[in-house]
């Protein structure tokens, strides 16, 4: 099943599509797709299952008793199962995937990974094999603060995004994400203001003034942990495990596309990179297979936009 996802409505009749749902298998659609998306896709973010050895589930809240937070009229599904015969079937499913995205991206495009600890190693020598050692961008650490400690080792509690450029012809723009440094006071800082009326903080050291000023801004590192993981009564929250927050693949988005771009998210699961793509402005297409990914994808974006559903039964994306 294909879902076309509609711009807004002029007239009778609905512009060119924002977007496409394909329910299927990433590993088995997406060489079907190369025909037409060839060297097509700007941005490609990748949340595959972790090797967990478990199944996830979908939670369906039923009545008002359960939007009020009553679990006795909660409906646990089945999302999609993590359990794999063995590695090599695992690394065998994502060299595949991760073949295919290398071809659909363009020259300028990007692709993020997101994995945990027990992946994301044998999968960074996949992408230096397939994108090359030296599109390498980073290793993005997104640390969270949720969930119990470990006593017996530290406790695990970060998410590793492996961010690789097609080639150096990569679109990047850093000022997209930075945010205004502000008010408040930093360290032994003294605050002035210039000439120009601009108020800044500063401080000299070995002879030299550095001054921050208020009204400049101040951009994300490799480390990411100003970005919570989403908490269960989180409005945000869709029932869905695993669920990643809209303010992760805003910053993705943002940095290495532009307005009008093509995004791919081949583990659609929640919807959340098609959801942030349709706020900010950009083109989607979102694969899963799973049921419950694609009424709950639907659910969101009927929920923060005025654009029209069509469905239709194509499996080649043609």
């Amino acid at each position: 099943m294909i879902l076309w996802y509609g711009g807004k409505q002029t007239g009778s009749e609905s512009s060119k599509p924002e977007g496409i749902y394909l329910k299927a298998d990433a590993q088995e659609s997406l060489p079907l797709m190369l025909d037409k998306w060839k060297e097509k896709i700007q941005v490609i973010y990748l949340d595959p299952p972790f090797f967990t050895g478990k199944n996830f589930s979908f939670r369906q809240r039923v009545g008002n008793e359960a939007w009020q937070g009553n679990s006795k009229h909660v409906i646990s599904h089945q999302a999609y199962s993590d359990i794999w015969d063995n590695k090599e079937k695992f690394l065998a499913m994502l060299r595949q995937v991760l073949t295919t995205t290398h071809q659909l991206l363009k020259p300028e495009g990007s692709l993020f990974l997101h994995l945990d600890y027990r992946f994301s190693a044998y999968a960074k020598l996949l992408m230096d094999e397939i994108f090359g050692e030296d599109n390498f961008l980073n290793e993005i650490i997104w640390a969270y603060q949720s969930g119990g400690r470990a006593k017996k080792y530290f406790s695990r509690k970060h998410d590793t995004i492996l961010f690789y450029r097609k080639s150096d012809k990569h679109y990047f723009n850093i000022e997209e994400v930075g945010r205004p440094r502000g008010a408040a006071k930093r360290n032994n800082m003294k605050k002035q203001a210039g000439e120009d009326g601009r108020v800044f903080w500063s401080i000299r050291s070995h002879g030299k003034e550095y001054r921050y000023y208020e009204d400049s801004k101040i951009y994300p590192s490799d480390v990411w942990d100003d970005i919570s993981h989403l908490q269960q009564k989180d409005p945000e929250r869709t029932g869905y495990d695993t669920q990643k927050p809209e303010a992760l693949l805003e910053r993705i988005l943002l940095s290495t596309s532009q307005s009008g771009d093509w995004v791919g998210d081949f583990f659609a699961g929640s919807g959340t990179t098609a959801s942030a793509a349709q706020k900010n402005g950009r083109k989607w297409i979102a694969v899963d297979m799973s049921d419950f990914s694609i009424h709950v994808c639907r659910k969101r974006l009927l929920q923060s936009s005025e654009a029209k559903i069509l469905c239709f039964s194509d499996p080649g994306l043609k």
